[in-house]
Parts: C-alpha cells; structure tokens; sequence
C-alpha cells in the first residue's frame, strides 16, 4: 500500500492491491477524513504520487505504463489523461515510494530494476529526463548504478 499527501495537505490518495485508488479528503466541517472518490484500476499498484493539488502519477505493479491523473476543474474528480512510457517491469518491490522533488521539479520513480527521473516541463508536461539501473553489492556496503 503506497498514500500520498498534496500540497494544501487537504487530500490523500492511496493504493495497494485491491485494484483501486481512493482519494480521501480533510473535512474541516467534521474534522475526519473522508473518502471522495473511487477510482477503479484493472490492475494493482504500489506506487503513486501527488505531483501538485490537481495532478498524480500511479504506477501499476506490471506493465511499462505509468498513468497520470488530473483533476477536472468542474467535477473535481479526478482521471486518466495520460501515459508515460517507462521501462517494461514486474514490481513485486513494495519498497521504494514515488517522490517528487519540488526544487528540482522532478520525479523519482522505480520500477522493476529501474530508477525513473520524470522531470515536469513549464508546459505541466512529465517528460523522462533520465534512467538508472543498479545492484547492491552482497554485503550491502555498495550501490552499483
């Protein structure tokens, strides 16, 4: 199971092995965390990530697509909108979340064996910008990318 918080800190989104994403909101009202949307996946998932209030990634477990999710500005609600193609993968790792570095205005994502640099453009677009594939040595002293 991966969560992610926004940057108003107002929604979580969530995902693990059920085939859903939840997005969960703060409700000032009745101060408690409720559940505003369900979004249905054909497949599982252990990564995903908010990149701003009205956008996130989901990596599925199989597969070489990561999907990006953007909020309807009348809805809402949040969907599907586009691909980004990454390296064909079996995740079966729950380690290693998705993060996005805000500085840098990148994400870092892995995959399978591979490490994902994800950058966002001016244009909001996510873009690779680069890719690293590596292995711990036996003793865990050294990382070999």
């Amino acid at each position: 199971m991966e969560i992610s918080l926004n940057d108003q800190q107002d929604k979580v989104i969530s995902c693990g092995s059920d085939g859903k994403i939840l997005v969960i909101e703060y409700s000032e009202q009745s101060k408690r965390w409720i559940v505003i949307q369900n979004i249905n996946v054909d497949c599982n998932g252990w990564r995903l990530c908010f990149i701003n209030n009205n956008l996130f990634t989901f990596q599925p477990q199989y597969g070489n697509l990561m999907h990006v999710y953007e909020m309807n500005s009348v809805s809402k609600q949040f969907t599907k909108t586009k691909y980004i193609t990454v390296n064909q993968g079996n995740d079966g790792c729950l380690l290693f979340p998705q993060q996005f570095i805000k500085q840098k205005q990148i994400l870092v994502s892995k995959h399978d064996k591979y490490v994902n640099f994800i950058r966002k453009t001016e244009k909001e677009e996510l873009k690779i910008d680069g890719i690293l594939i590596g292995q711990l040595s036996d003793d865990g002293e050294y990382l070999i990318t």
